[in-house]
Protein backbone atom coordinates (compact mmCIF):
# COMPACT_ATOMS: atom_id res chain seq x y z
CA UNK A 1 0.00 0.00 0.00
CA UNK A 2 1.08 3.48 -0.21
CA UNK A 3 2.26 5.92 2.14
CA UNK A 4 -0.84 7.79 3.76
CA UNK A 5 -0.49 11.64 3.90
CA UNK A 6 -0.72 13.03 8.02
CA UNK A 7 -1.08 16.43 9.38
CA UNK A 8 1.17 17.25 12.10
CA UNK A 9 1.52 20.16 14.14
CA UNK A 10 4.77 20.66 16.91
CA UNK A 11 7.31 23.15 18.05
CA UNK A 12 11.08 23.08 16.67
CA UNK A 13 14.17 22.86 18.82
CA UNK A 14 13.81 26.53 19.55
CA UNK A 15 10.30 26.11 20.28
CA UNK A 16 8.93 28.06 17.81
CA UNK A 17 5.35 26.44 16.36
CA UNK A 18 5.50 24.00 13.06
CA UNK A 19 3.12 22.22 10.95
CA UNK A 20 2.44 20.51 7.59
CA UNK A 21 2.49 17.26 5.97
CA UNK A 22 4.40 14.39 5.94
CA UNK A 23 3.94 10.48 4.53
CA UNK A 24 3.88 7.38 6.26
CA UNK A 25 3.09 3.92 6.74
CA UNK A 26 1.56 4.72 10.62
CA UNK A 27 0.82 7.64 13.17
CA UNK A 28 3.72 5.80 14.89
CA UNK A 29 6.43 5.87 12.01
CA UNK A 30 5.46 10.10 11.54
CA UNK A 31 5.75 10.44 15.13
CA UNK A 32 8.92 8.86 15.09
CA UNK A 33 10.64 10.30 12.13
CA UNK A 34 9.49 14.37 13.38
CA UNK A 35 11.33 13.38 16.57
CA UNK A 36 14.53 12.64 14.52
CA UNK A 37 14.48 16.05 12.81
CA UNK A 38 13.69 17.73 16.20
CA UNK A 39 9.85 18.39 16.25
CA UNK A 40 8.24 17.78 19.58
CA UNK A 41 4.99 16.62 18.64
CA UNK A 42 1.85 17.70 19.38
CA UNK A 43 -0.80 16.36 16.81
CA UNK A 44 -0.36 14.08 14.18
CA UNK A 45 -3.82 13.02 12.20
CA UNK A 46 -4.73 11.94 8.75
CA UNK A 47 -5.22 13.87 6.11
CA UNK A 48 -8.88 13.98 5.07
CA UNK A 49 -9.90 13.17 1.90
CA UNK A 50 -11.91 15.97 -0.28
CA UNK A 51 -15.79 15.79 0.37
CA UNK A 52 -16.13 14.95 -3.38
CA UNK A 53 -13.40 12.87 -3.83
CA UNK A 54 -9.80 12.59 -4.12
CA UNK A 55 -9.10 14.62 -7.03
CA UNK A 56 -9.08 14.49 -10.73
CA UNK A 57 -10.21 10.72 -12.04
CA UNK A 58 -7.18 9.68 -13.85
CA UNK A 59 -7.12 9.94 -17.41
CA UNK A 60 -6.08 8.22 -19.93
CA UNK A 61 -4.04 11.29 -20.79
CA UNK A 62 -2.36 11.16 -17.38
CA UNK A 63 -1.55 7.38 -18.15
CA UNK A 64 0.13 9.09 -21.40
CA UNK A 65 2.02 11.89 -19.68
CA UNK A 66 3.13 9.04 -16.63
CA UNK A 67 5.00 6.72 -19.18
CA UNK A 68 6.77 9.51 -21.21
CA UNK A 69 8.04 10.48 -17.69
CA UNK A 70 8.90 6.96 -16.92
CA UNK A 71 10.84 6.86 -20.18
CA UNK A 72 12.74 9.96 -19.96
CA UNK A 73 13.53 8.77 -16.71
CA UNK A 74 15.31 5.20 -17.38
CA UNK A 75 16.83 7.43 -20.52
CA UNK A 76 18.49 9.11 -18.30
CA UNK A 77 19.88 6.39 -16.31
CA UNK A 78 17.54 6.63 -13.10
CA UNK A 79 16.89 3.61 -11.30
CA UNK A 80 13.18 2.22 -11.83
CA UNK A 81 12.28 2.57 -8.34
CA UNK A 82 13.62 5.94 -8.12
CA UNK A 83 12.11 7.02 -11.15
CA UNK A 84 8.55 6.48 -9.39
CA UNK A 85 9.22 8.59 -6.72
CA UNK A 86 10.46 11.30 -8.86
CA UNK A 87 7.71 11.38 -11.17
CA UNK A 88 4.61 10.85 -8.15
CA UNK A 89 6.32 13.76 -6.80
CA UNK A 90 6.06 16.03 -9.72
CA UNK A 91 2.04 14.47 -10.35
CA UNK A 92 -0.80 17.32 -8.90
CA UNK A 93 -3.50 14.83 -9.05
CA UNK A 94 -3.25 12.95 -5.41
CA UNK A 95 -5.67 9.57 -7.08
CA UNK A 96 -2.50 9.36 -9.40
CA UNK A 97 0.22 9.55 -7.20
CA UNK A 98 -1.64 7.32 -5.21
CA UNK A 99 -1.38 5.25 -8.31
CA UNK A 100 2.45 5.29 -9.04
CA UNK A 101 3.12 4.77 -5.18
CA UNK A 102 1.39 1.69 -5.13
CA UNK A 103 2.97 0.50 -8.18
CA UNK A 104 6.22 1.37 -7.04
CA UNK A 105 5.52 -0.25 -4.11
CA UNK A 106 5.16 -3.67 -5.42
CA UNK A 107 8.30 -2.94 -8.04
CA UNK A 108 9.96 -2.27 -4.76
CA UNK A 109 8.75 -5.55 -3.14
CA UNK A 110 10.13 -7.77 -6.11
CA UNK A 111 6.69 -8.19 -8.19
CA UNK A 112 7.67 -6.79 -11.54
CA UNK A 113 6.91 -3.81 -13.21
CA UNK A 114 4.46 -5.37 -15.51
CA UNK A 115 3.01 -7.86 -13.00
CA UNK A 116 2.42 -4.34 -10.76
CA UNK A 117 1.00 -2.91 -13.54
CA UNK A 118 -1.80 -5.81 -13.94
CA UNK A 119 -2.82 -5.07 -10.64
CA UNK A 120 -4.58 -1.83 -11.55
CA UNK A 121 -6.32 -2.87 -15.22
CA UNK A 122 -8.87 0.02 -15.00
CA UNK A 123 -5.55 1.75 -16.12
CA UNK A 124 -4.02 -0.07 -18.26
CA UNK A 125 -5.25 -2.79 -20.79
CA UNK A 126 -3.29 -5.72 -21.61
CA UNK A 127 -1.62 -4.74 -24.20
CA UNK A 128 0.14 -2.09 -22.54
CA UNK A 129 1.51 -4.95 -19.59
CA UNK A 130 2.33 -7.12 -22.42
CA UNK A 131 4.47 -4.56 -23.93
CA UNK A 132 6.11 -3.88 -20.36
CA UNK A 133 6.32 -7.35 -19.88
CA UNK A 134 8.30 -7.90 -23.34
CA UNK A 135 10.66 -4.54 -22.48
CA UNK A 136 11.44 -6.32 -19.21
CA UNK A 137 12.12 -10.01 -20.66
CA UNK A 138 14.45 -8.20 -23.53
CA UNK A 139 16.08 -6.10 -20.72
CA UNK A 140 15.35 -3.07 -23.09
CA UNK A 141 12.79 -1.45 -20.28
CA UNK A 142 13.60 1.91 -21.38
CA UNK A 143 13.32 1.38 -25.26
CA UNK A 144 9.66 -0.04 -25.00
CA UNK A 145 8.63 2.50 -22.23
CA UNK A 146 9.30 5.24 -24.85
CA UNK A 147 7.21 3.44 -27.54
CA UNK A 148 4.70 2.49 -25.21
CA UNK A 149 4.75 6.65 -24.65
CA UNK A 150 4.45 7.25 -28.34
CA UNK A 151 1.95 5.16 -28.92
CA UNK A 152 -0.14 6.49 -25.83
CA UNK A 153 0.56 9.88 -27.22
CA UNK A 154 -0.68 9.25 -30.70
CA UNK A 155 -3.40 7.54 -29.91
CA UNK A 156 -4.58 9.95 -27.27
CA UNK A 157 -4.22 12.60 -29.93
CA UNK A 158 -6.43 10.68 -32.28
CA UNK A 159 -9.07 10.44 -29.75
CA UNK A 160 -9.04 14.06 -29.17
CA UNK A 161 -9.92 14.64 -33.18
CA UNK A 162 -12.39 12.51 -33.18
CA UNK A 163 -14.09 13.50 -30.18
CA UNK A 164 -13.89 17.01 -31.34
CA UNK A 165 -15.42 16.16 -34.63
CA UNK A 166 -18.09 14.84 -32.82
CA UNK A 167 -18.91 17.14 -29.79
CA UNK A 168 -18.77 20.71 -31.52
CA UNK A 169 -21.98 20.14 -33.89
CA UNK A 170 -23.19 18.55 -30.79
CA UNK A 171 -22.58 20.97 -28.59
CA UNK A 172 -24.48 23.84 -30.82
CA UNK A 173 -27.14 21.60 -31.79
CA UNK A 174 -28.24 21.44 -27.83
CA UNK A 175 -27.38 25.31 -27.62
CA UNK A 176 -30.20 26.23 -30.03
CA UNK A 177 -32.77 23.78 -28.69
CA UNK A 178 -32.13 25.26 -25.28
CA UNK A 179 -32.46 28.93 -26.28
CA UNK A 180 -35.47 27.56 -28.86
CA UNK A 181 -37.21 26.03 -25.93
CA UNK A 182 -36.58 29.09 -23.49
CA UNK A 183 -38.28 31.23 -26.29
CA UNK A 184 -41.23 28.93 -26.49
CA UNK A 185 -41.65 28.98 -23.16
CA UNK A 186 -40.90 32.46 -22.14
CA UNK A 187 -40.85 34.75 -24.77
CA UNK A 188 -43.72 33.49 -27.08
CA UNK A 189 -46.50 33.42 -24.14
CA UNK A 190 -45.59 37.15 -23.42
CA UNK A 191 -46.36 37.87 -27.41
CA UNK A 192 -49.67 36.02 -26.94
CA UNK A 193 -51.25 38.01 -24.54
CA UNK A 194 -50.52 41.43 -26.79
CA UNK A 195 -51.72 39.84 -29.55
CA UNK A 196 -55.22 38.51 -27.62
CA UNK A 197 -56.05 42.39 -27.48
CA UNK A 198 -55.58 43.28 -31.29
CA UNK A 199 -58.90 41.23 -32.16
CA UNK A 200 -57.89 40.13 -35.36
CA UNK A 201 -57.21 36.86 -36.93
CA UNK A 202 -53.56 36.20 -36.30
CA UNK A 203 -51.59 34.78 -39.44
CA UNK A 204 -51.32 30.72 -40.03
CA UNK A 205 -47.11 30.59 -39.30
CA UNK A 206 -48.01 32.80 -36.17
CA UNK A 207 -50.79 30.72 -34.68
CA UNK A 208 -48.33 27.75 -35.52
CA UNK A 209 -46.03 29.43 -33.36
CA UNK A 210 -48.21 29.76 -30.63
CA UNK A 211 -49.50 25.93 -30.49
CA UNK A 212 -45.86 24.64 -30.30
CA UNK A 213 -45.55 27.16 -27.46
CA UNK A 214 -48.64 25.95 -25.28
CA UNK A 215 -47.85 22.35 -26.07
CA UNK A 216 -44.42 23.03 -24.95
CA UNK A 217 -45.06 24.87 -22.33
CA UNK A 218 -47.55 22.20 -20.92
CA UNK A 219 -45.43 19.37 -21.66
CA UNK A 220 -41.93 20.48 -21.19
CA UNK A 221 -41.12 18.25 -18.32
CA UNK A 222 -41.98 15.18 -20.35
CA UNK A 223 -39.92 16.34 -23.38
CA UNK A 224 -36.66 16.70 -20.88
CA UNK A 225 -37.70 13.40 -19.03
CA UNK A 226 -37.84 11.48 -22.41
CA UNK A 227 -34.56 13.17 -23.31
CA UNK A 228 -33.03 12.32 -20.82
CA UNK A 229 -34.17 8.96 -21.02
CA UNK A 230 -33.53 8.22 -24.36
CA UNK A 231 -29.70 9.05 -23.77
CA UNK A 232 -29.61 6.93 -20.61
CA UNK A 233 -30.91 3.98 -21.92
CA UNK A 234 -28.43 3.86 -25.17
CA UNK A 235 -25.81 4.08 -23.18
CA UNK A 236 -27.18 1.11 -20.86
CA UNK A 237 -28.15 -0.51 -24.10
CA UNK A 238 -24.51 -0.03 -25.78
CA UNK A 239 -23.01 -1.13 -22.23
CA UNK A 240 -25.19 -4.37 -21.49
CA UNK A 241 -26.39 -5.84 -25.21
CA UNK A 242 -23.07 -6.55 -26.93
CA UNK A 243 -25.41 -7.24 -30.21
CA UNK A 244 -26.59 -3.30 -30.17
CA UNK A 245 -23.12 -2.06 -29.81
CA UNK A 246 -22.04 -4.02 -32.57
CA UNK A 247 -24.70 -2.47 -34.67
CA UNK A 248 -24.13 0.86 -33.84
CA UNK A 249 -20.28 0.82 -34.40
CA UNK A 250 -21.18 -0.96 -37.84
CA UNK A 251 -24.01 1.99 -38.65
CA UNK A 252 -21.14 4.75 -37.33
CA UNK A 253 -19.24 3.72 -40.74
CA UNK A 254 -22.09 4.32 -42.87
CA UNK A 255 -22.91 7.78 -41.67
CA UNK A 256 -21.92 10.49 -44.21
CA UNK A 257 -18.83 12.33 -43.60
CA UNK A 258 -18.21 11.13 -39.86
CA UNK A 259 -18.40 7.76 -41.57
CA UNK A 260 -15.18 8.12 -43.34
CA UNK A 261 -13.58 10.03 -40.48
CA UNK A 262 -13.98 7.04 -38.17
CA UNK A 263 -12.75 4.44 -40.84
CA UNK A 264 -9.82 6.65 -41.25
CA UNK A 265 -9.06 6.59 -37.05
CA UNK A 266 -10.12 3.01 -37.01
CA UNK A 267 -7.35 2.13 -39.68
CA UNK A 268 -4.67 4.57 -38.10
CA UNK A 269 -5.22 2.58 -35.02
CA UNK A 270 -4.87 -0.95 -36.44
CA UNK A 271 -1.70 0.02 -38.10
CA UNK A 272 -0.13 1.85 -34.97
CA UNK A 273 -0.81 -0.73 -32.17
CA UNK A 274 0.23 -3.70 -34.80
CA UNK A 275 3.92 -1.51 -35.76
CA UNK A 276 4.26 -0.79 -31.89
CA UNK A 277 3.47 -4.63 -30.73
CA UNK A 278 5.26 -6.17 -33.70
CA UNK A 279 8.89 -3.79 -32.89
CA UNK A 280 8.33 -5.23 -29.59
CA UNK A 281 9.48 -8.18 -30.97
CA UNK A 282 5.11 -9.50 -30.22
CA UNK A 283 5.15 -12.61 -31.97
CA UNK A 284 2.52 -11.30 -35.17
CA UNK A 285 -0.85 -13.73 -34.07
CA UNK A 286 -0.43 -12.76 -30.10
CA UNK A 287 -0.41 -8.97 -31.79
CA UNK A 288 -3.09 -9.43 -34.00
CA UNK A 289 -5.33 -10.64 -30.88
CA UNK A 290 -4.34 -7.13 -28.82
CA UNK A 291 -4.93 -4.92 -32.55
CA UNK A 292 -8.56 -6.13 -31.82
CA UNK A 293 -8.77 -5.31 -28.58
CA UNK A 294 -7.66 -1.34 -29.95
CA UNK A 295 -9.56 -1.35 -32.78
CA UNK A 296 -12.58 0.23 -31.51
CA UNK A 297 -15.24 -0.85 -33.86
CA UNK A 298 -16.95 -4.62 -33.86
CA UNK A 299 -16.67 -4.68 -37.67
CA UNK A 300 -12.89 -4.50 -37.66
CA UNK A 301 -12.62 -6.27 -34.84
CA UNK A 302 -13.80 -9.59 -35.88
CA UNK A 303 -12.18 -8.79 -39.21
CA UNK A 304 -9.26 -8.76 -37.55
CA UNK A 305 -9.38 -12.16 -35.27
CA UNK A 306 -10.66 -13.86 -38.44
CA UNK A 307 -7.11 -12.16 -40.32
CA UNK A 308 -5.40 -13.63 -37.05
CA UNK A 309 -7.08 -17.20 -37.59
CA UNK A 310 -6.43 -17.12 -41.14
CA UNK A 311 -2.47 -16.14 -40.62
CA UNK A 312 -2.28 -18.69 -38.16
CA UNK A 313 -2.60 -21.02 -40.89
CA UNK A 314 0.45 -19.89 -42.33
CA UNK A 315 -1.41 -17.39 -45.20
CA UNK A 316 0.59 -14.14 -45.57
CA UNK A 317 -1.12 -11.23 -43.46
CA UNK A 318 -1.70 -8.72 -46.66
CA UNK A 319 -3.53 -11.54 -48.33
CA UNK A 320 -6.05 -11.73 -45.57
CA UNK A 321 -6.14 -8.35 -45.69
CA UNK A 322 -7.09 -7.96 -49.55
CA UNK A 323 -9.89 -10.84 -48.90
CA UNK A 324 -11.75 -8.98 -45.90
CA UNK A 325 -12.34 -6.14 -48.69
CA UNK A 326 -12.57 -3.40 -45.90
CA UNK A 327 -8.92 -2.29 -45.37
CA UNK A 328 -7.38 0.20 -47.82
CA UNK A 329 -5.37 -0.91 -50.85
CA UNK A 330 -2.63 1.61 -49.45
CA UNK A 331 -2.30 -0.87 -45.96
CA UNK A 332 -2.48 -3.90 -48.17
CA UNK A 333 -0.05 -2.86 -50.20
CA UNK A 334 2.49 -1.40 -47.48
CA UNK A 335 1.85 -4.83 -45.66
CA UNK A 336 2.84 -6.70 -48.67
CA UNK A 337 6.53 -4.55 -48.89
CA UNK A 338 6.98 -4.85 -44.84
CA UNK A 339 6.41 -8.41 -45.28
CA UNK A 340 8.80 -9.66 -48.15
CA UNK A 341 11.65 -6.74 -46.71
CA UNK A 342 10.80 -7.63 -43.07
CA UNK A 343 10.36 -4.07 -42.21
CA UNK A 344 6.66 -4.33 -41.63
CA UNK A 345 6.53 -2.85 -38.31
CA UNK A 346 8.38 0.95 -40.22
CA UNK A 347 6.11 0.24 -43.27
CA UNK A 348 2.75 0.23 -40.60
CA UNK A 349 4.23 3.18 -38.90
CA UNK A 350 4.07 5.13 -42.18
CA UNK A 351 0.69 4.19 -42.71
CA UNK A 352 -0.21 5.10 -39.42
CA UNK A 353 0.83 8.69 -39.73
CA UNK A 354 -0.72 8.89 -43.20
CA UNK A 355 -4.30 8.23 -41.64
CA UNK A 356 -3.52 10.09 -38.60
CA UNK A 357 -2.98 13.14 -40.67
CA UNK A 358 -5.76 12.06 -42.56
CA UNK A 359 -8.07 12.24 -39.98
CA UNK A 360 -6.51 15.65 -38.93
CA UNK A 361 -7.13 16.97 -41.88
CA UNK A 362 -11.11 15.97 -42.36
CA UNK A 363 -11.68 16.94 -38.84
CA UNK A 364 -10.56 20.49 -39.82
CA UNK A 365 -12.68 20.07 -42.78
CA UNK A 366 -15.87 19.12 -41.01
CA UNK A 367 -15.27 22.20 -37.96
CA UNK A 368 -14.71 24.27 -41.57
CA UNK A 369 -17.85 22.80 -42.99
CA UNK A 370 -20.37 23.01 -40.17
CA UNK A 371 -19.83 26.44 -38.71
CA UNK A 372 -22.14 28.25 -41.82
CA UNK A 373 -24.72 25.44 -41.66
CA UNK A 374 -24.78 25.51 -37.67
CA UNK A 375 -25.18 29.17 -38.22
CA UNK A 376 -27.75 28.63 -40.43
CA UNK A 377 -29.80 26.51 -38.42
CA UNK A 378 -29.58 28.69 -35.53
CA UNK A 379 -30.85 31.89 -37.93
CA UNK A 380 -33.54 29.54 -39.03
CA UNK A 381 -34.58 28.29 -35.69
CA UNK A 382 -34.30 31.71 -33.67
CA UNK A 383 -35.20 33.52 -36.45
CA UNK A 384 -38.60 31.87 -37.32
CA UNK A 385 -39.50 32.27 -33.85
CA UNK A 386 -39.17 36.09 -34.31
CA UNK A 387 -40.64 36.14 -38.07
CA UNK A 388 -43.77 34.44 -36.45
CA UNK A 389 -44.30 37.20 -33.37
CA UNK A 390 -43.75 40.03 -35.29
CA UNK A 391 -46.02 39.05 -38.54
CA UNK A 392 -48.84 40.20 -36.63
CA UNK A 393 -47.22 43.65 -35.74
CA UNK A 394 -45.98 44.54 -39.59
CA UNK A 395 -49.51 43.53 -41.09
CA UNK A 396 -51.38 45.90 -37.88
CA UNK A 397 -48.85 48.67 -39.54
CA UNK A 398 -50.25 47.90 -42.92
CA UNK A 399 -53.89 48.29 -42.32
CA UNK A 400 -53.52 51.25 -40.06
Amino acid sequence: MADTIFLYKGTDRKGKAVQGELKGASTALVKAQLLRQGVKVKTVRKKPKPLFGAGKAITPQDIAVFTRQMATMMKAGVPLVQSFEIVADGVENPRLTELILEIKDGVAAGTGFAASLRQHPKYFDDLFCSLVESGEQSGALETMLDRIATYKEKTEALKAKIKKAMTYPIAVLVVALVVTGILLVKVVPQFAETFSSFGAELPAFTLFVMNISEAVQETWYLIVGCLIALVWLFAQARKRSQKFSDGVDKLTLKLPIVGNIVYNSIIARFARTLATTFAAGVPLIDALTSVSGAAGNALYRDSILNIRDEVATGMTMHSCLRSAGIYPSMLIQMTAIGEESGSLDEMLDKVAIFYEDEVDNMVDNLTTLLEPMIMAVLGILVGGLMIAMYLPIFQLGQVV
